[in-house]
Formats: structure tokens, C-alpha cells, sequence
């Protein structure tokens, strides 16, 4: 019995996810639009920040809308925002568990600007609605990608709560065939 309590901890899901998600599935365009979306946003703060033709490193007060910014943090929202379109094109598990990731990336990149804030480690010229902004994207990137992935009422056709669930799917299959 411990055993299998040891399997369980070490492997909670006994299947690789992606095989259970068809691409055409429901889920994968709410990975997509979520990841596009949020990758639009970026860019184009990015290019904006790129317009105004702020220093690289410059921590001065520059703000494009109404978010504080510099050359690096535009180029980087840029990379990001590209990132996630390439998310959006693939879709699937990727872009899922992509936006998971990035999500839980802005949230501690929010937490560590917030320590940085009126330091000289300050190089991407965050300001408190910058932190503010960063935690907001994180938890919206965070729900995108695990939306229909993570929850206590999954239906029980879904296909994560399916390969989490192997046995008693197996069992819900034949009584449906059985019906049938």
C-alpha cells in the first residue's frame, strides 16, 4: 500500500498530457486567445517604449501608457510578447502550460521590482504601477493557461481530469459502451 502512495507522489500523473489533448480541442483556444492577447499587449508597449527612443538603461521617468519604462524593458516586453504569439500559433499544451509559466514569471518578476524600487538595481525603471502591472499579467497569463487544466470539478470528460483519473475514466467508458 505505501508503495503505491510513493508511485503516486513521485508520478501524480501517470500519463504525458499532451496525448490527451486533441489540437482542435475547446481548451487550446483559450490557451491561444490568452496567449495572443496578452502577447499583443506587450508588443505594443514595447514599440511604443521603442519610439519614444528612451535610453536603454535609463531610469528616468519616461511612461508609455501609463506604465514607466526604458529601452530595456521595451525590447524585453517585446521578446516576451513574441514568445507568447509563437504560444498562440502551436496552441495546445504548449501555450498552456507556457502562459502558466510566464504567469508565475510575472508575478516574481513583480515581487522582485518591488524590492528594487528606488534602488540602483533598478535597470528596467519599474515604478509601483510597473509592479502592479506585472502582477496583474501574471495572474491573467496564470488563469489562461491553466483554465480547463486545474481545478477540484473538472468534468469528467476532460482530458486532464482523465489522465489524472485513469481508472475510474476507464471504468465511466465501459459503462457508457456498455449503455450503448
Amino acid at each position: 500500500m505505501s508503495h503505491h502512495w510513493v508511485q503516486r507522489a513521485l508520478h501524480p500523473v501517470n500519463a504525458k498530457l499532451d496525448d490527451h489533448l486533441p489540437t482542435d480541442h475547446k481548451l487550446s483556444q483559450v490557451y491561444r486567445v490568452g496567449a495572443g492577447l496578452t502577447g499583443l499587449l506587450l508588443v505594443v508597449f514595447g514599440i511604443l517604449g521603442l519610439i519614444d527612443e528612451i535610453g536603454f538603461f535609463d531610469t528616468g521617468g519616461d511612461t508609455v501608457l501609463a506604465l514607466n519604462t526604458n529601452g530595456a524593458l521595451s525590447v524585453l516586453s517585446i521578446c516576451i510578447g513574441g514568445l507568447l504569439f509563437v504560444g498562440m500559433v502551436i496552441g495546445g499544451t504548449f501555450a498552456s502550460t507556457l502562459n502558466i509559466v510566464l504567469g508565475v514569471a510575472f508575478i516574481l518578476s513583480g515581487f522582485v521590482n518591488l524590492a528594487l524600487l528606488d534602488t540602483g538595481f533598478n535597470f528596467l525603471a519599474f515604478q509601483i504601477q510597473n509592479v502592479l502591472f506585472s502582477f496583474v499579467v501574471g495572474v491573467m497569463l496564470m488563469w489562461f493557461g491553466m483554465y480547463g487544466r486545474v481545478g477540484s470539478a473538472l468534468p469528467h470528460d476532460n482530458p486532464y481530469w482523465r489522465a489524472r483519473h485513469p481508472e475510474q475514466a476507464a471504468r465511466e467508458e465501459r459503462v457508457a459502451q456498455a449503455r450503448s
